[in-house]
């Protein structure tokens, strides 16, 4: 049984990777996951300089799911390269680095940083709902998804993967934008934009008003989008959006995603994405599939 797939010229052992924001760079995960049975490991966002995050409370639950208004917290391109990156070198398994920023130079700076360091991939994330700069407008605008998609591509040493936002209205326009820029892959959904209040309190229950919602309750609209991206453009797709367990990710690759990435799971459940790689060998073993591409795309029309 085969359960590698290529991504940019980049193979992963399987098709389950983290996604960004829910899993650091591993190491508060490490206890609980075997790092070596992920295909890849997606970092949170790293910017060029450290960022504070937005005002607390920045969580809150709902039905099915968060709202999270973090604002991209993190330390800097400078605690990354020397903390983190060696840290993950330690295990086999893939490094993609999410890159985030508030103006075209600031993406540039990290991804030039990054250039000759030993990661695989640089997921590009244009789609933030909940940081106040210009972020989410690189990924709300075909023409702006273009223009950054192609400067980093220019500068880029690895491949590099743009991260879409649903919060469009043709997830199919801006999917089309990227690969017309020459995006190597997609990584989508992003969070849906969201609000919650408290209705005792009469006060929103984020500080930023506005969150980005995650969880099992975005699941249908993330494997639509996957679903419409995969008939419009021609690179490769990581699904991710609500990702509870392998049948949720087996749905994901019959869209047209050729790997998946957990998010918000890990915060109920930190061994989840082990337990997704083995479910999805499970589930290959149970319909006798010897390979996983054979999933990909495999939706009968």
């Amino acid at each position: 049984m085969n359960t590698k797939v290529t991504i940019a010229g980049v193979t992963l052992n399987n098709p389950v990777m983290t996604a960004s924001g829910t899993f650091g760079s591993g190491m508060e995960y490490s206890d609980f996951v075997d790092l070596n049975r992920l295909g890849a490991v997606v970092t949170k966002g790293v910017a060029n300089v450290p960022w504070p995050g937005n005002k607390v409370p920045r969580v809150a639950e709902t039905y099915g799911g968060m709202l999270n208004a973090i604002g991209l917290q993190n330390p800097g391109i400078d605690v990354f390269v020397k903390r983190d990156i060696p840290f993950l070198q330690r295990y086999d398994t893939k490094i993609i680095v999410n890159v985030c920023g508030k103006t075209v130079e600031d993406y540039l700076e990290v991804v030039e940083r990054l250039g000759e360091e030993p990661v695989d991939m640089l997921e590009i994330n244009v789609s933030c709902p909940n940081v106040k700069e210009g972020a989410i407008a690189f990924g709300q605008r075909p023409d702006s998804l273009y223009d950054i998609t192609s400067q980093v591509k220019k500068k880029a040493k690895q491949p590099v993967i743009m991260k879409l936002s649903p919060n469009v209205t043709d997830i199919t326009e801006m999917a089309k934008a990227a690969e017309a820029a020459g995006a190597d892959a997609l990584s989508m959904i992003n969070t849906i934009t969201g609000m919650k209040i408290d209705i005792h309190k009469r006060q929103f229950a984020l500080a930023n008003k506005t969150g980005g919602l995650s969880g099992p309750a975005i699941k249908p609209v993330a494997v639509r989008m996957v679903y419409q991206a995969a008939h419009a453009v021609k690179i490769p797709i990581i699904g991710m959006g609500g990702i509870a367990n392998a049948e949720d990710a087996v749905e994901f690759l019959l869209a047209g995603a050729s790997a998946v990435a957990v998010g918000a799971m890990n915060f109920v459940n930190p061994y989840v994405t082990v337990e997704v790689a083995e479910g999805i060998e499970a589930y290959m073993e149970r319909y006798g599939i010897e390979d996983v591409s054979e999933l990909i795309g495999a939706v009968e029309e």
